[in-house]
């Protein structure tokens, strides 16, 4: 069966999706949001990261962008089972020891719950503010996710030994509660791509159609096995944008609406092409008008998607 999880709202309101409730929401709705996703059965619950903004993104990108080991470690102690994805952690900005320290403290806090999601990044003032390598973020992204996988691993002093970062005889405690905490890797340019083939447990596509998928996914396949890795590797698909039932409101020409077996039907296409879980997104007006897709979601969709 395909897995289902979602990104949060409120959390980060780009334009290209926040819904205008979220303007004015907090705390309290995420909170609320987290539990119905918990109780429901979603697999993961995810949040963005982005350090600032510069100004000339900010009309488009706005400047909401709550940190992620903050809100995701606010939201464990509020959940019991959904996992916790950062989708996606820029760890290029962040030495890999402070990334360690924060996600594996994350990870002790909510049982082992974590899901490391890492990209490169695309706002090049960010980088030049913390004084990271924006033009060769790429080979920066490499070698922090190997440096993050010996940091995050069962030592408690970790040793590491790279081009840009190094470091050995210094303990970091407390551990991960996973013996391995997964790592999905961003992105659906070529190398990111390669990146998730070579060095991720799974991949996180951004905005690749229907069509463009079942290519990708071969790709990544392909260079897996070219590499002589076996181990398996969860690949995903942002869906488009849902509506279970009959709106009775414009929810955009894109939306998937209608009645559950047949977006079940619709959805089951993903499963078809060899993705393992589903990131779904719903239209809304309030808050409880998000938790109600969610609630519809679950009992009438979810279980037609196998």
């Amino acid at each position: 069966m395909v897995m289902y999880g979602m990104q949060l709202p409120v959390q980060s309101q780009s334009t290209l999706y926040a819904e205008p409730w979220e303007a004015v929401a907090g705390p309290a709705d995420l909170v609320e949001i987290a539990r119905v996703a918990d109780r429901t059965g979603f697999g993961y619950l995810a949040s963005c990261d982005h350090v600032a903004i510069p100004r000339r993104l900010a009309a488009a990108m706005s400047t909401v962008w709550y940190d992620p080991v903050a809100t995701l470690s606010y939201l464990a102690a509020a959940t019991e089972r959904v996992k916790l994805l950062s989708h996606v952690a820029i760890v290029g900005l962040r030495h890999p020891l402070v990334s360690a320290k924060a996600y594996a403290t994350l990870d002790c806090l909510s049982g082992g719950r974590l899901i490391l999601g890492v990209g490169a990044g695309h706002v090049q003032e960010e980088f030049e503010a913390v004084g990271a390598d924006f033009a060769r973020r790429g080979g920066l992204l490499d070698e922090t996710i190997d440096a993050l996988r010996a940091a995050l691993g069962p030592e408690e002093y970790a040793e590491f030994s790279g081009e840009r970062f190094a470091f050995k005889d210094l303990g970091q405690r407390p551990r991960p509660a996973q013996e391995r905490v997964p790592v999905w890797v961003g992105g659906s340019s070529p190398a990111a791509v390669r990146r998730a083939a070579l060095r991720g447990d799974g991949w996180l596509p951004q905005g690749d159609p229907r069509d463009r998928l079942p290519g990708q996914i071969a790709k990544l396949r392909r260079l897996r096995e070219e590499a002589g890795i076996e181990a398996p590797v969860t690949v995903g698909a942002i869906t488009e944008a849902l509506y279970v039932g009959d709106a009775g409101w414009d929810v955009g020409r894109r939306t998937l609406t209608g009645k559950p077996q047949a977006l079940a039907a619709s959805l089951r296409a993903y499963g078809e092409m060899g993705v393992h879980q589903i990131q779904v997104r719903f239209r809304s007006r309030s808050r409880t008008e998000l938790t109600d897709q969610m609630a519809a979601f679950a009992a009438e969709v979810a279980p037609h998607l196998s």
